[in-house]
């Protein structure tokens, strides 16, 4: 039903205590999930999503595992520090983000994310939100239209197909969106470059608000870590890794303003938070590719708390 990105890599990563407090920031289809269930004995397990479908399948699935073990919290990951700090749980030992898109959600197409299936423009995550893709096409300006494109998708003819989908609205499926995409770039760069796969990419970024959600979890992520507790996120896009990157490097780091001092010298809140586990970000093994071509783009970067 879903294949596991990086799956033993991560789980390996975290450095699982059996007694130790574990969140699955993405939880989708659980397949990180049950593997840190099963090595988990007094421990416990919290899992976010916001999917009702992959929650109920989720919930079955760990459910036959352990019954008292893990509990799934209904939320996007933003709350992750409030919806865990109401539950009395200041801080935990490892937590996992995936932050790549579970196949079912891909390949069901009443959800609307593949530029290959026809149907309605949707892309939320979260099915109880208002803004859907069909706002976004259909609502924004030119110019922003240009700037998500630009910004997300690094298209160099985001000008032409902001403007060619403002004048072909209304666009109320994928597909009529693909073929908006295929006339305003050169024939020849759409069959090379098939940009539709990110222009769709830059559309669901935009609805469910990826990059700024990413931004402001990671410091509440790392302050909730024990010492010694890891947190692994596996990313697959370049704007994705960049964010996780330059948070990892600046909290490994000591405060440049106390960067003349001794170690000895310098207070405890100026001393670096992290201890980087993995120089270069790791990458799918071939056995891994070919069994399952997305993971291609994935990358994982793990950190430990110090």
């Amino acid at each position: 039903m879903h294949y596991s990105v990086l799956l033993n890599e991560s789980i390996e990563g975290l450095n699982i205590k059996p007694d130790g407090i574990y969140v699955d920031a993405t939880l989708g289809y659980a397949g990180h999930s049950s593997k840190i269930l099963e090595k988990l004995t007094t421990g416990h397990l919290y899992g976010f999503d916001q999917d009702a479908k992959a929650i109920e399948y989720s919930f079955k699935k760990l459910d036959s595992i352990s019954h008292d073990n893990f509990t799934i919290i209904k939320s996007n990951f933003i709350s992750l520090k409030e919806e865990l700090n109401s539950r009395g749980i200041e801080k935990v030992d490892g937590i996992l983000f995936d932050l790549g898109f579970s196949s079912p959600q891909i390949d069901d197409p009443s959800r609307g994310f593949s530029f290959m299936k026809d149907a309605p423009l949707d892309m939320r995550m979260n099915q109880d939100q208002n803004k859907s893709a069909n706002d976004v096409v259909n609502k924004y300006k030119e110019d922003e239209l240009t700037n998500i494109f630009f910004k997300y998708a690094e298209e160099k003819y985001s000008r032409s197909i902001a403007k060619g989908i403002v004048k072909a609205r209304p666009i109320n499926t994928t597909m009529e969106l693909v073929d908006v995409i295929k006339k305003n770039v050169p024939t020849s760069y759409f069959i090379k470059k098939h940009p539709e796969r990110e222009i769709f990419q830059a559309i669901r970024i935009e609805v469910n608000k990826e990059l700024d959600v990413l931004q402001d979890v990671l410091p509440d992520a790392i302050e909730m870590l024990n010492k010694g507790g890891r947190l692994c996120v596996i990313t697959f896009h370049s704007l994705e890794d960049r964010i996780v990157k330059q948070q990892f490097k600046k909290d490994s780091q000591v405060n440049s303003l106390v960067s003349g001092l001794k170690e000895d010298e310098i207070p405890d809140e100026f001393k670096p938070k992290l201890k980087i586990i993995n120089k270069k970000p790791i990458e799918a093994s071939e056995k891994e590719l070919k069994e399952n071509s997305r993971s291609k783009s994935a990358k994982l970067r793990i950190v430990e708390r110090v």
